[in-house]
């Protein structure tokens, strides 16, 4: 009875840290930048928001989740695509599949294993730039974070954000960029809770994408969640 209990506990704690932490999304290893000058901040950002604007891509990508108030990691791994303004597919093949889905407006999160949709709007969970958004539009990280310096070093740089306004679910975001090419190897977020959620990014590939490609028809007979819902339980 207990086993039970304490499995049913773990998988309500999981659920609610997909529904919130994840998706609002989508570490602190503290370096002394005053050597660094005000101006190399914004000619990151400048060739940051040069490669990303308004340019679609996929990459596949394996990510690692803390729980600390578990003690749990979680690893899983997929593919995923981006397009401007705020259209992303997380496809995850390991260690189950499913997907998560957003054509900007609309967001679906389907678990064919067991033949239910998640159903909300995207606003309501993609805030102040959370759950990765800022891939698909890149201008949301000035308007959205205080941003500094974390690290500068031969081959990258990294950059850490630091949300306007404080959110339970985004504490603080770590962005690893290459300086060969700047695209964004690895981002790490973390909330109020110390949970961590670490995706590093391979193979990542600019390309035009579909917007058809971000529409998702709900499959016959699957069981339909409202998440606009779970947010005010």
């Amino acid at each position: 009875m207990k086993e039970k209990t304490l499995s049913n506990c773990i998988n309500s704690y999981q659920h609610k840290y997909l529904i919130g932490a994840m998706i609002c999304f989508f570490m602190i290893f503290a370096v002394s930048v005053n050597a660094i000058a005000s101006g190399t901040l914004d000619q990151f950002l400048d060739r940051l928001e040069k490669r990303y604007s308004q340019n679609s891509f996929t990459a596949d990508f394996s990510q690692t989740s803390k729980l600390q108030a578990l003690d749990i990691d979680e690893t899983a791994s997929g593919k995923a695509s981006f397009s401007h303004p705020g259209k992303m597919i997380w496809e995850y093949i390991e260690p189950q599949q499913h997907q998560m889905i957003t054509d900007g407006k609309m967001l679906w999160i389907y678990r064919p294993d067991q033949n239910q949709v998640m159903v909300g709007k995207a606003s309501n969970f993609f805030k102040e730039g959370s759950g990765g958004v800022f891939l698909s539009d890149i201008s949301i990280v000035r308007e959205k974070y205080i941003i500094r310096i974390q690290e500068d070093r031969k081959t990258f740089f990294t950059l850490k954000l630091i949300p306007k306004i404080k959110t339970p679910e985004i504490q603080s975001v770590l962005l690893f960029v290459s300086k060969e090419n700047y695209n964004i190897e690895k981002i790490v977020t973390s909330n109020i809770y110390e949970d961590t959620i670490e995706i590093e990014f391979h193979n990542i590939e600019f390309k035009e994408i579909k917007s058809s490609a971000f529409n998702f028809n709900i499959p016959e007979n699957s069981s339909i969640i409202d998440l606009d819902s779970q947010l005010e339980n």
